[in-house]
């Protein structure tokens, strides 16, 4: 692992993952299903519907991303925490910080 306070990144990534949690919980009462007997209209119940899409999509994504960083967290005192699987080099500091979860490089992950 590069010149990084491996305390500060898994601080970082424990922060990250409290603060997932709660917005993993708070989406999944916002995702829950639509009454039918729900006394909105028409345009309100098309509204809801795709409201509760949208919320899904964001559940789904910062479920993965709360996998990701506990397997980070668990990973980090590993000798390639901070290695791009892909290329082998080391990732940025700057992205570990922002990107704690990152498994690549920024040109492996943008090819």
């Amino acid at each position: 692992m590069q010149n990084f306070n491996k305390a500060e990144i898994k601080l970082q990534i424990e922060q990250k993952i409290e603060k997932l949690n709660q917005d993993i919980l708070d989406l999944r009462e916002v995702t829950q299903p639509i009454a039918p007997d729900c006394a909105i209209g028409r345009i309100s119940r098309m509204d809801a519907i795709n409201n509760k899409s949208v919320s899904e999509a964001a559940l789904r994504k910062k479920e993965i991303q709360f996998s990701a960083l506990k397997e980070a967290l668990k990973n980090i005192d590993s000798p390639d925490f901070g290695k791009c699987v892909k290329c082998g080099k080391p990732i940025p500091v700057g992205r570990i910080m922002i990107m704690p979860e990152s498994k690549k490089c920024v040109t492996c992950a943008s090819s």
